[in-house]
């Protein structure tokens, strides 16, 4: 299985609202900008974000978005689904009525499984976590390593 841009890229976005100290709301151009990612992408990706109500929008001189919970009850797989759609690895993990086999397929059990570990697996990761990492990750990058003498 493989993310897809839009699936990687609504990360960034999720965990640039996440990391936004001010709790201001964030101007999607903002977000664009210090991302490098195309602001028109990045308001295809905002809506379904914001149907899944993750994502606040504010109107008006002051508006932007903002998470509408806290990072820490965000987890990667509610950031991913809305944007993948159904997460099973095989179409027949998530309506067995696509394949006439799937009562007999000796298969379709694996399938299963890999699909709930997956799933499982995302559900361990909130959006606090990145925000916690990209902060360590940034705080090294400053504070490099000085080999001079």
């Amino acid at each position: 299985m493989r993310l897809s841009t839009r699936s990687r890229y609504g990360v960034r976005l999720m965990l640039a609202l996440g990391a936004n100290k001010l709790s201001k709301p964030l101007f999607l151009k903002d977000i664009a900008s210090s991302e490098e990612i195309s602001e028109k992408y990045l308001s295809q990706i905002i809506i379904p974000l914001k149907a899944k109500g993750l994502v606040t929008t504010f109107r008006g001189a002051h508006g932007g978005y903002l998470l509408s919970r806290p990072a820490s009850e965000i987890t990667l797989r509610d950031i991913i689904e809305p944007l993948e759609g159904d997460l099973s690895l095989v179409d027949c993990v998530g309506n067995p009525a696509v394949c006439g086999k799937a009562n007999e397929c000796a298969t379709r059990e694996v399938w299963d499984e890999m699909s709930s570990l997956l799933l499982n697996f995302l559900d361990t990761f909130t959006l606090e976590d990145l925000i916690r990492k990209s902060g360590k990750i940034k705080n090294s990058q400053k504070n490099g390593s000085d080999y001079s003498i």
